[in-house]
């Protein structure tokens, strides 16, 4: 079939190309996608990478971009560019892996209640957040630090100094630093895994109601088995992975709140077994032979595939198992008592499968540590973002480096709350400030048939049988509102729930309980927020959804008046058919009236002809909100009966039974009226507008990443201005097979400055077949929205934009869902919102709003990358300054082991004569926070990188060179009639040239990095007296010792000068005509 395929070499003529696009035979078009995944001739077909490929020469064609990725570093190169580590840690994997087999997942049989008859060991139901347990925690803590280069150096170096030939002063003042920092490191993990291990018991010590034969028993969470029956009570978590068999609902059914498993605050329906439902006891579960047949464990939270078989009736009853027969782990009850059967535990479930290690980000340079820890200090501390936490104090400069933000959508950029906003009519519109002439319409028609009805002694069928006779009149505005608010009230899945006045006290399973159905006791549960927010509004102008079962739901009008309405069929909403529909017979007149409710590209031809829809419909979508059309049709019992008979015949065909029911379906609809057109609005955060251009202009790509719906996602991205007004918008079409991933992405690469909107199904199958390809052209859209993703989707997306551009990533969340991804990011945010903490907790940072996002980035980390990036130098400048001036002494004499500077000069080098001026650079910025935070576009030189470059650290090592060497030999030429003070006179010119270093680097003067120069500088004069034994060459056992009078004299303090100047001057002067001819581009905002 792939020679079917119109995709060839195509000509350089634009026209030609356009015209091939468009004008492709039907019969082509029809079979494109019917091509075989695995033929070769795809292979043949090339998705040109960029635009010029079109004008290469057609020889080009022959080879997929993926053949022209860039080469990849071989031999030493590769090896000290980072292959050392990746052999070391696929030698490591390797090993891990022969020591802990994976066991193959299978599907299985769970008999209920017997978990003894299970054929294979099971995982332990316990949750496990702890990276290692009693053996591996020292091993494993050492591995994190000693597998970064810069770790293993500092081991090396110190070990070295057992060996005589290389010894250099004592051991001391290499050990003791390196166990000072691995102390610390060991205590600062072992305390953080105390408190994994901690919150781990917790959750695995919950106790709940095991059915045993005997009765009810209570079990840890730990202990739970496959093949347990479990009792869960309302607003208890669920603890492991179950099939639904009953509930204490008399519907059958219940609700389910699934924040903490894919993100989504709507509650969830779930159905019960009807076999065990139907059961007249509780106890009878254990009367009964009866069995679950379950797939093998696997990620996708959205399906299931099983069956449930009983035995002991005649013949055995065989119900087919799908996902809302499941009650997956990590969910919560939202109403009544459940009951339900384990099938799968442990790492076995669908929560833990989705949820991924946490990545480590640990550092053993602790000379940046503490750096980094007042700038975490300095976070928490701000009034303008409070309730900050930074949980992560070692990675804030990745604050100030960030080119994509991963953004989760329910919580983080919207609050989930809907608001009905307008109703329009076609010649009418009604916004928020006119709802009370629809409230006093619906007041005015039901009151005129309240009393039309009551007055009227004759029934009101022949009322109607005289309405539908008479001749058809143009509707009144009064009537036209009173059908479709009718309309809204009757066409969704919305349940009205009221609460217990008495809590159920346990000893029967259905007790009976007295409820409050007044207005303030009812609230609204369904699958969708936008069918509660078009339920409320319809309360709210009079017309009150009072109670629903599957059979029937009862309308209250605004006179207190009840009317029932018979549901005879419901059609749910599905991505596919983007609408729902419901047939419901008026018990009090008898009518059947099918209703219709979706989006407006699929009820555009449904309805009849109008020309308003369209124009309405783009007009709210500018306006961000989420639009319906609302259609009904009047139906005889005859043509009802006729539907109802070919629907029932279509449900029981073996054969495309879907295609067939939908067939039928379609049959009504056809020439419906349309009622009216709503908007809903999904309510953002504060100022999510304002931030995410912030960030846009910053020259960070945001992305998108949703479990939601598609058409909810793309609104919420334009609301947002997530897409801005001019951009155009590429829905990628579903795909299942390579060959129409390939012919989808050939499709989109023709599209340009447009955003991507694709589900994680079809991201699934680009990926497995063209990874390189799809993530080259995705990094060139503005914005990408990925909806339906999965929590491991979701990371997945972040490993590979780390894999495929290098560039730094950042994920924001508030739900369970989004901890995988959060953790995978090289900075992770949470939000504590709605979902609870569970994000906020596993994340590097926790903030309280979106809006935050922007002067934690903008401020703090152009602050944070800047300082380190001057710390981090200083640190390096430091350690070669002074061993190039150990080289030169070493060598004058003749490479002989002999230290410079003993013991306690080296650790006060490194410490008090230097570490407060350093560590002041804590202070220092380039840029005031009102100035970055209006300037967004300063933050596009930091990913750049060029603060912490390879050119600067040559930069800084020539300097550290250049000073070295002119301290050493100014000292020595300067000072060689009195050599034996070489050391006081040299140490002396390093610490004022460390200290005007320091203060050469500063940018904003801050009254305590003034102070941290003259203490230092202090300390070393004081330190002069103290210390006097240790400034002669091999100490006082060369007869060295410190002559107060000499370093009193004017010659000694200005040839020390002299020095000091010549090492530190021309850097002065290379600053000055730097910052003269080529200044930085935050200077002028600054002057």
């Amino acid at each position: 079939m792939a020679d079917q395929i119109p995709l060839r070499p195509v000509p350089r003529s634009t026209q030609r190309r356009a015209a091939y696009y468009t004008n492709a035979p039907a019969a082509q078009r029809h079979n494109r996608y019917q091509v075989e995944d695995e033929s070769s001739h795809l292979d043949e077909m090339p998705l040109m990478m960029s635009e010029e490929g079109f004008e290469n020469d057609e020889s080009d064609y022959h080879t997929l971009p993926r053949a022209r990725i860039s080469q990849r570093k071989r031999g030493i190169e590769w090896f000290v560019c980072g292959g050392w580590k990746f052999l070391c840690t696929s030698c490591c994997d390797w090993l891990i892996n022969i020591c802990r087999r994976k066991k193959e997942l299978k599907a299985r049989t769970v008999w209920l209640g017997c978990p003894e008859k299970c054929e294979e060991k099971y995982p332990r139901n316990a949750i496990k957040n702890q990276k290692y347990n009693i053996f591996t925690f020292i091993p494993g803590v050492l591995y994190e630090q000693f597998k970064f280069f810069l770790n293993l150096y500092f081991l090396v170096v110190s070990c070295s100094q057992f060996v005589p030939a290389l010894k250099i002063g004592y051991l001391y003042t290499y050990w003791a630093p390196l166990g000072f920092v691995l102390a610390v490191t060991v205590v600062r993990e072992a305390v953080d895994e105390f408190r994994r291990y901690q919150r781990d018991k917790e959750m695995n010590s919950q106790f709940y109601s095991k059915l045993t034969i005997r009765g009810k028993v209570q079990v840890k969470s730990s202990d739970i088995q496959v093949g347990d029956l479990i009792i869960v009570e309302k607003n208890q978590r669920i603890p492991s992975d179950m099939v639904f068999l009953r509930t204490s609902e008399k519907t059958g059914s219940c609700f389910i709140r699934t924040d903490q498993l894919d993100g989504e605050t709507d509650w969830k329906l779930k159905v019960a077994v009807s076999c065990t439902q139907r059961l007249p006891a509780l106890g009878d579960l254990f009367s009964i032979s009866a069995y679950v047949y379950a797939q093998m464990p696997q990620m996708d939270i959205h399906s299931f595939e099983g069956t449930f078989t009983r035995e002991d009736s005649d013949p055995a009853v065989h119900e087919s198992l799908s996902i809302e027969n499941t009650l997956w782990a990590s969910t919560v009850v939202a109403s009544g008592t459940v009951i339900g059967v384990v099938i799968y535990t442990g790492k076995e479930t669908r929560s833990v499968m989705n949820t991924s290690n946490p990545k480590n980000k640990v550092s053993l340079r602790v000379n940046l540590d503490m750096g980094k820890a007042a700038y975490g200090w300095m976070i928490m501390k701000d009034d303008n973002i409070p309730g900050t936490v930074v949980r992560t104090s070692t990675i804030p400069e990745e604050l100030g480096r960030l080119v994509y933000l991963l953004t989760d959508k329910t919580g983080t950029l919207t609050q989930n709350e809907m608001i009905f906003k307008r109703l329009h009519l076609g010649t009418v519109s009604y916004g928020t400030d006119t709802m009370d002439e629809i409230q006093n319409h619906i007041i005015g028609s039901y009151s005129q048939a309240h009393s039309q009805s009551s007055g009227n002694s004759t029934s009101a069928t022949p009322t109607r049988k005289v309405q539908s006779s008479a001749p058809k009149v143009r509707k009144t505005v009064s009537s036209r509102i009173h059908e479709a608010v009718k309309a809204i009230a009757l066409c969704h899945n919305v349940t009205p729930v009221y609460e217990s006045r008495a809590g159920v006290t346990g000893e029967t399973e259905y007790a009976e309980v007295d409820q409050d159905f007044s207005d303030e006791n009812r609230t609204y549960q369904a699958s969708s927020p936008d069918e509660v927010a078009l339920v409320q509004w319809t309360e709210s102008v009079g017309l009150t959804l009072v109670n629903r079962d599957l059979t029937s739901m009862q309308l209250k009008t605004p006179s207190g008046q009840i009317l029932t309405y018979y549901i005879l069929q419901i059609f749910p909403f599905t991505s596919e058919s983007k609408r729902m529909g419901i047939i419901v017979r008026d018990e009090s007149t008898g009518e059947i009236t099918f209703y219709m409710k979706g989006a407006d590209v699929a009820m555009s031809s449904i309805v009849q002809y109008n020309d308003w829809l369209e124009e309405e419909c783009g007009n709210m979508a500018r306006e961000g909100l989420r639009t319906l059309v609302v259609a009904k049709k009047s139906l005889t019992e005859e043509q009802y009966q006729d539907f109802e008979n070919r629907y029932n015949q279509a449900k029981l065909s073996i054969h495309d039974r879907a295609l067939k029911v939908a067939a039928v379906v379609e049959s009504l609809e056809r020439e419906m009226e349309l009622l009216c057109l709503t908007g809903v609005e999904d309510q953002l955060q504060a100022d999510v507008r304002p931030t995410l251009e912030m960030l846009r202009n910053a020259g960070i790509k945001i992305w998108m990443l949703t479990g939601d719906k598609l058409e909810t996602a793309t609104c919420i991205a334009k609301s947002s201005h997530l897409v801005s007004r001019t951009q155009d918008i590429h829905i990628f079409r579903p795909v299942t097979s390579r060959g129409e991933a390939h012919l989808e992405l050939n499709a989109f690469r023709r599209k340009h400055d447009c955003a991507l909107v694709i589900s994680g199904d079809s991201l699934e199958v680009c990926l497995k077949y063209y990874e390189h390809e799809f993530v080259e052209l995705a990094c060139q859209c503005p914005a990408v929205v990925c909806c339906r993703c999965s929590p491991t989707q979701k990371a997945h997306i972040v490993k590979l934009l780390q894999h495929h551009t290098g560039k730094r990533t950042c994920a924001i969340g508030d739900g369970g869902n989004d901890v995988s991804m959060i953790q995978a990011a090289d900075c992770g945010i949470g939000i504590e919102g709605k979902e609870g903490k569970q994000a906020s907790l596993a994340a590097d940072f926790s903030i309280t709003q979106f809006k935050h996002i922007g002067r934690l980035l903008m401020v703090h980390g152009r602050n944070s990358y800047k300082r380190s990036a001057a710390l981090g130098q200083f640190v390096m400048h430091r350690g070669l300054i002074i061993s190039t001036m150990q080289a030169v002494f070493s060598s004058v004499f003749y490479f002989a082991s002999v230290p410079l500077y003993q013991g306690f000069l080296m650790v006060g080098y490194a410490t008090i004569y230097t570490m407060f001026p350093v560590f002041s650079l804590v202070l220092d910025q380039d840029v005031k926070p009102e100035m970055a935070l209006l300037y967004p576009e300063l933050y596009k030189d930091l990913t750049k990188g060029r603060s912490l470059s390879f050119k600067t650290f040559l930069i800084w090592v020539l300097i550290s060179i250049y000073q070295g060497g002119i301290l050493m030999y100014g000292a020595l030429l300067l000072f060689e009639s009195e050599f034996v003070h070489v050391v006081a006179i040299s140490f002396t010119a390093l610490i004022l040239t460390e200290l005007l270093m320091v203060a050469l680097t500063i940018r904003t003067w801050h009254w305590l990095m003034v102070v941290a120069e003259f203490f230092s500088l202090g300390c070393y004069v004081a330190s002069l007296a103290f210390l006097n034994e240790y400034f002669g060459i091999g100490r006082v056992s060369f007869g060295a010792f410190l002559d107060l009078a000499f370093i009193t004299t004017v010659t000694f303090l200005w040839k020390v000068s002299a020095i000091t100047v010549v090492s530190c001057l021309p850097l002065y002067i290379l600053k000055y005509l730097k910052r003269k001819f080529s200044p930085p581009s935050y200077s002028k905002l600054t002057s």
